[in-house]
């Protein structure tokens, strides 16, 4: 048996135990120690098992994921995020469907300040849904703007995904943060034209929300939110002027998080370990399927399977065109079962050699990436946003409901995933005009 099609059977094999519900980061280390074995001997095998985890969790821009995942559970557990609604509500009262797009403003900030997509879809999914539910919303409607809106998290900086890529593809994080920002406006923008455009056709899709608010009602909405504008803001701009590194930013925006609870006395020993505790177990799912995937990425080296899968790809077309469309079709099916950092992680090594074999920008290629994984967190059959929704609403919703209302998010997506593509510089701009 010859060392590539090993590979390959590798990598199948630890698609089949995802698929059977074995964890990710205990299917990629088990084919990757025995596959490793296979090509080389059990001493080498027990030697990249001892040495890889520590050299490589050992990377300073991994500390930017718990300092994130650390500041968006303080925003939290501090209360910090609870009057997003409130306050987009209050605001875009007026608008058609004004509680779907106050959903979308709501979920965009939140996805700003917690970095998870899960996340924001489980926090707002709590809030915005029974609320527009009891306005007579479309059930669909009401569901499926929550799960597409919760996938913003995996674009708007800071991104969790966007600094696991950064580290494994060698990229400049703040780029990288850069680079999803405007891409994210996008996607927010093009969810609220076409809730705009579907409540003008069917009004009746938003009920009716007869509910003026004073100036008074509107600035006392937006003094409750000040705290988490003024967080996303400070950290963000910090990175964009050059003041912190993101690695740095991340200790930065916890600290922050931490202070602004103090002044706003929300802040409780209670709620600090609360958080801290969600932190430490975020952290560990997070760099035990990155320690899985690096077991991978060395067996894969040794096979040889990601430099011949890069060679015969190319050997087709080295159009960006023909690899990005044959990435998405792996994402859409892959993403149905694995969850966008498993998969993230799990495509990485067989991506990036094709990627940097037709000299594609890899800041550009992330995003795209990225974007991929957000319309698989919606997909069916397993589009986890769905189901966290799912649980969230309880049998008020059933599945069915919540996918048939989030296909015409689906459908903004791919619209803008393909704006995306075919201009470049939407996501280059920012990064070409900053210096980090």
């Amino acid at each position: 048996m010859s060392s590539i099609t090993l590979g390959a059977i590798g990598v199948l094999a630890a698609l089949l135990l995802i698929a059977l519900r074995v964890p990710i980061a205990v299917a990629l280390g088990l084919v990757s120690f025995f596959g490793i074995m296979e090509l080389t001997n059990m001493r080498a095998a027990l030697g990249i098992i001892t040495a890889v985890p520590f050299n490589f969790i050992g990377n300073w821009s991994f500390t930017a994921v718990p300092m994130f995942l650390l500041m968006g559970y303080v925003c939290t557990t501090s209360g910090m995020t609870q009057g997003l609604f409130k306050a987009m509500r209050v605001c875009l009262s007026r608008l058609p469907g004004g509680l779907a797009i106050a959903s979308v403003g709501a979920c965009s900030m939140f996805a700003a300040a917690s970095g998870s997509s899960v996340a924001t879809a489980s926090a707002m999914a709590r809030i915005a849904v029974p609320e527009m539910l009891r306005h007579k919303y479309d059930r669909g409607l009401a569901t499926g703007v929550i799960a597409a809106s919760g996938t913003l998290g995996s674009l708007i900086p800071p991104s969790i995904l966007m600094v696991l890529y950064g580290v494994y593809a060698e990229v400049s994080i703040g780029k990288l943060f850069m680079a999803g920002f405007l891409p994210g406006l996008l996607s927010a923008a093009l969810y609220i034209l076409m809730i705009v455009a579907r409540v003008k056709l069917t009004p009746n899709l938003a009920g009716k929300v007869e509910q003026h608010f004073t100036s008074q009602e509107k600035w006392a909405a937006i003094k409750e939110v000040w705290a988490l504008p003024t967080l996303i803001i400070f950290v963000l701009g910090g990175i964009f002027a050059g003041f912190f590194t993101p690695t740095e930013a991340g200790a930065v925006g916890a600290f922050l998080a931490t202070i602004l609870a103090v002044f706003r006395g929300k802040f409780s020993r209670t709620n600090f370990i609360e958080a801290l505790t969600a932190t430490a177990r975020g952290t560990g799912s997070i760099f035990i399927i990155l320690i899985g995937t690096i077991f991978l990425t060395k067996f894969l080296a040794l096979s040889g399977l990601p430099a011949w899968l890069a060679s015969t790809m190319l050997s087709v077309s080295d159009s960006a065109v023909w690899i990005i469309v044959s990435v998405a079709i792996i994402y859409i099916i892959l993403g149905m079962f694995v969850d966008s950092i498993g998969l993230l992680l799990l495509t990485l090594p067989l991506l990036l050699p094709i990627a940097n074999g037709a000299d594609m920008n890899l800041i550009w290629f992330g995003i795209i990436l990225i974007k991929l994984l957000e319309i698989g967190l919606v997909s069916p059959p397993v589009g986890l946003n769905v189901y966290v929704i799912k649980g969230a609403v309880g049998n008020s919703v059933p599945i069915q409901t919540i996918f048939k209302g989030v296909g015409w998010f689906i459908v903004m997506d791919i619209v803008a995933l393909l704006v995306i593509i075919s201009f470049p510089e939407l996501s280059l701009y920012l990064p070409s005009i900053m210096d980090i």
